[in-house]
């Protein structure tokens, strides 16, 4: 269940990048971290080459893309490792949809405790519970 925010600047224009970006990353989050495509967010962002900085020059200047992924998972649910190849691939494919990457791209996994993160009026912690209970109880 997380949500995932996207900023994303690209010289590329085309009706579909928007939907391309969310679709990649969806994906990626899927296969890599294990997180059901039915009950992730993800906010896709535009920002003008002209308005995006990197190195002290903006990306219009450089000819180059960038973005700034920020996902935010329940403390605990990926691996150093998960969260390693996810990063590679997520620079991989976004360079594939957005052209060229500027070195200073960036990509945040923020895990959050379970019970200060949920979605749906419930906490992780609470929905984790709730499993445990409904397992226990069809055992039974």
């Amino acid at each position: 269940m997380p949500l995932i925010t996207v900023s994303y600047s690209t010289s590329r224009q085309s009706p579909s990048l928007k939907a391309d970006i969310a679709s990649a990353v969806s994906e990626l989050t899927a296969t890599i971290l294990h997180k059901d495509p039915k009950v992730t967010a993800i906010v896709v962002t535009s920002v003008g080459a002209d308005d995006w900085f990197a190195g002290g020059k903006s990306l219009a200047e450089q000819k180059l893309a960038s973005y700034w992924i920020d996902i935010h998972v329940s403390e605990g649910t990926n691996t150093k490792d998960e969260k390693a190849t996810y990063l590679a691939a997520m620079f991989t494919r976004m360079a594939e949809i957005l052209g060229p990457l500027h070195p200073e791209t960036y990509l945040h996994v923020d895990e959050v405790k379970g019970d200060a993160y949920g979605f749906g009026g419930l906490t992780q912690e609470r929905r984790y519970i709730a499993g445990k209970l409904d397992v226990s109880l069809k055992a039974a």
